[in-house]
């Protein structure tokens, strides 16, 4: 799986699909769609941009449709110090997800980050996401026991409709 790192002018795309994968703004509903969890905007133009720019060290990648060049997957890799590497905004086009592209685009990410030697791939999930959970613990991560809270009162990622929201972290060796 070919991945590219992302460009000012898919920026618009990126932003759809991410939007359409988290919280399921679009024509099919992604099966691990934060509804009833968090509602509105995941990602805007200034969120993305600002992101970029606090942290020029990262690499956001797209996986792009063979023959339309449209974004179908996207991904956020990190080093966080010189052996583990984070990943997020790691999302699949709601409409392609059960044709196996997620797993591929893991492997693809994980093979990236061992490229530029990483050791290991840390990831933050919602605790109450558990199918979203047992779906990467599927892929070998193993949960770390490091939580962090979720940033209520901070509604620049959507508007949380729970109460009891952390971050679980789940790591993998590569």
């Amino acid at each position: 799986m070919l991945l590219e790192h992302a460009s000012e002018p898919d920026y618009p795309a990126i932003i759809d699909l991410v939007n359409a994968a988290y919280r399921g703004h679009g024509a099919v509903e992604s099966w691990n769609v934060e509804s009833g969890i968090i509602e509105g905007t995941r990602l805007t133009d200034s969120l993305l941009r600002e992101d970029l720019a606090a942290k020029p060290h990262a690499h956001f990648l797209v996986h792009r449709d063979a023959e339309s060049r449209a974004i179908i997957g996207t991904v956020w890799l990190e080093p966080m110090d010189t052996d583990t590497w984070y990943l997020g905004l790691f999302t699949v086009d709601p409409a392609l997800q059960k044709q196996h592209l997620g797993r591929a685009l893991l492997s693809a990410a994980e093979d990236f980050a061992k490229a530029h030697d990483a050791r290991s791939i840390r990831i933050g999930v919602l605790n109450v996401r558990d199918a979203l959970i047992a779906w990467y613990e599927r892929r070998g991560y193993k949960c770390t026991g490091k939580t962090e809270p979720f940033p209520y009162g901070d509604d620049r990622f959507g508007k949380p409709l729970r109460d009891d929201l952390v971050f679980v972290f789940l790591e993998k060796a590569l």
